[in-house]
């Protein structure tokens, strides 16, 4: 039976003592480090700090209301976001679908030879499609109203080129429309003026014949061939499409034309096709692309996107704050619980770690279920609008007043990523001054007036 050797007591001067300095001296004992970084128990901690007794019952709903306003306001920015950036995407693929991405208008003489300056451009890499065309205003009316409207004559060729209105024809038919005397026009005009496809209207143009007495209207009758529906309330209730042929004759224009519109692949490119454009073009031409054209409008809906997202911003700030509020009141309420696990050996990184989990599970847990809010309200924002108009009666978004029939929506990857990590870093940033006064408080100091 052996012996177990006694351990050594580190009192006495002889081998094997603490003190000594001889062979088999002892190592000192390791002092104590804590446990690692986020363990079991900080997440116990944390988790219990969560769930509410009857006397935090405060705190909890401070807790409740930051839960909530993180997840409105990541919500809110995400479906703001994307309905602005619907907007901006179906306005601008109306406009450019209806509109040429350059505009080609003659100097010094009349566009004449526009055939030739179309054939030229239209065979440029990069170019779509050059459409020569007149352009008029004119009153058009029925016998159940009036309306002023843009008429634009064009060749039947080149209006089966516009997918815009060629592949939304809701009444008639564009077969034949070169050959006859009919015009294709927009489903809010037709609903206004009570017209169907195979109706007559009426065109009243302020030129007419130049008369002794002076210039007199000229005043015809036509037949409706097509009714078409853009989706764009401006374009569906003003536009008019005559045979370029008849709208020569129609506005005065003896064999030539307004201009040329040129629709090129990629309107992004519209800057380095100019040059090509101009020379192709073989005679003094000016040139106006989309950017000029309409740079106001889409300045403005810029400018609205940037500060509707700095305002909605705001939202989940505050929602941060409510967060620092609550964790500095329960870091008060457990200052008692922090003083004993200080004297149990827990270290002021894992008190701090214990209240940044607490803090960050509210704004992390609120970011991803305001991620799915609003995801689920994007992909479903028409159906919302329909039964948000049915359950008011009343018609929102009004496409008199929002141009487009239908609400849009659409989200960008990247910008949704922006809001759910701006969102995260401000929750996380929210956690740390109270989760540091947590990690400050004196054990002593909290037990002595309990």
């Amino acid at each position: 039976m052996t012996v177990s050797q006694p351990a050594a007591t580190g009192k006495g001067k002889g081998p094997g003592t603490g003190q000594g300095k001889g062979p088999g001296r002892p190592m000192p004992a390791a002092e104590p480090y804590g446990t690692t970084p986020f363990a079991p128990f900080e997440w116990m901690l944390a988790l219990r700090y969560l769930r509410a007794r009857r006397k935090e019952g405060f705190i909890s709903v401070i807790a409740g209301f930051s839960f909530l306003g993180i997840v409105l306001g990541v919500a809110t920015l995400i479906i703001v976001m994307a309905v602005m950036n619907g907007f901006r995407q179906e306005l601008l693929s109306k406009i450019l679908g209806l509109n040429g991405h350059v505009l080609v208008q003659p100097l010094e003489s009349p566009l004449t030879d526009y055939k030739g300056v179309a054939e030229r451009i239209a065979g440029l890499n990069g170019v779509r499609l050059a459409v020569p065309l007149v352009e008029g205003q004119a009153l058009a009316s029925s016998p159940f109203g009036a309306s002023g409207v843009l008429v634009r004559g064009l060749s039947e060729k080149d209006l089966r080129g516009l997918p815009s209105v060629a592949g939304n024809i809701r009444q008639g038919t564009l077969e034949g429309f070169d050959g006859g005397q009919g015009l294709a026009i927009g489903k809010r005009l037709a609903d206004q003026l009570s017209l169907h496809a195979g109706d007559n209207i009426t065109l009243v143009a302020p030129r007419g014949a130049v008369t002794p007495m002076g210039t007199s209207p000229r005043i015809k009758v036509y037949k409706v061939a097509a009714v078409f529906e853009v989706g764009m309330s401006e374009y569906d209730s003003a536009f008019v499409f005559m045979p370029l042929p008849e709208a020569q004759a129609y506005f005065n224009r003896n064999g030539d034309v307004n201009a040329v519109e040129v629709y090129i692949n990629n309107p992004d490119d519209v800057q380095e096709l100019r040059g090509a454009i101009e020379a192709a073009a073989q005679r003094p031409v000016y040139l106006v692309d989309w950017r000029r054209r309409n740079a106001t409008f889409f300045n403005a809906l810029q400018v609205e996107r940037n500060v509707m997202f700095l305002i909605l911003t705001l939202i989940v700030l505050v929602a941060a704050l409510n967060i620092v509020s609550g964790l500095i009141m329960l870091v008060k309420d457990k200052g008692h619980d922090i003083a004993i696990l200080r004297t149990m050996g827990a270290t002021k990184g894992a008190i701090m770690r214990v209240f940044l989990i607490t803090g960050a599970s509210i704004g992390v847990v609120g970011t991803f279920v305001g991620l799915l809010l609003g995801v689920i309200v994007c992909l479903n924002i028409e159906s919302i609008r329909q039964f948000i108009s049915w359950l008011t009666s009343t018609e929102l978004f009004s496409p008199e007043l929002y141009y487009l029939s239908r609400l849009p929506a659409e989200m960008n990857v990247g910008e949704t990523t922006a809001v759910v990590a701006m969102a995260l870093v401000l929750s996380l940033l929210a956690t740390l001054y109270p989760s540091w006064r947590a990690a400050r408080l004196d054990p002593v100091e909290a037990l002595r007036y309990e």
